[in-house]
């Protein structure tokens, strides 16, 4: 793959490409997600790892179809996660698998300094239930369920997890919670005001306003 960069211009002259390292065909989908990823706003005193918006990402690429294909594959490879948004609007965030671990272990290091006690839920979330449930929400019982091969699983441990920010509960469906990606509030109005690309057959255009 060859990428021409002029000014705010990237020119990509295939549409997808190998990396032996990786594993992974970049499809046009996670070629729009890894160019709006280097291009996340930065705001002081605001750590946020970054996230795409799914609007954004469905005004980058111009096959819907494909896109939504192609979240489904990376979701099962675990490349990325995507989260359902509490802004009153139908969008979701999508979240590359190490970013989002990095920001849940600053999550984990504000919440253990206020509280050890139950502390080994984060540890038993990441290894169990992050793995086995790639859905944006999970039931009670399933988490529940999913936590117990750490350890005995109680509601003060969902209790944590929530104050962390790594679950949200449903107001329709208190049984149900949303996952959720931690402090991203600060960032998150400013980032759906910014223009990113449009994404054709054979180049990927990104203009920011």
């Amino acid at each position: 793959m060859t990428i021409i960069i002029v000014s705010c211009e990237i020119v990509i002259t295939s549409s997808s490409f190998y990396d032996a390292e990786d594993n992974l065909i970049f499809s046009d989908t996670l070629i729009a997600l890894q160019l709006m990823r280097t291009q996340f706003p930065k705001l002081e005193k605001v750590v946020t790892q970054p996230f795409i918006l799914q609007s954004q990402l469905y005004s980058s690429v111009k096959d819907r179809t494909q896109v939504d294909r192609d979240l489904e594959s990376l979701k099962k490879d675990r490349v990325l996660r995507v989260f359902k948004l509490n802004t009153g609007q139908d969008d979701h965030a999508i979240m590359f698998m190490d970013d989002y671990l990095k920001q849940m272990e600053s999550a984990v290091r504000r919440s253990k300094g206020k509280n050890q006690d139950c502390s080994e839920v984060f540890e038993w979330f990441e290894k169990y239930v992050l793995p086995s449930k790639l859905d944006v929400s999970i039931d009670h019982l399933e988490l529940c369920s999913l936590l117990s091969h750490g350890g005995d699983a109680r509601d003060k441990h969902i209790t944590l997890l929530m104050n962390a920010g790594l679950l949200t509960r449903q107001l329709i469906d208190p049984n149900m919670y949303w996952f959720s990606i931690p402090s991203i509030g600060p960032i998150l109005k400013g980032l759906t005001q910014v223009c990113t690309s449009w994404l054709f057959y054979s180049f990927v255009q990104i203009l920011w306003c």
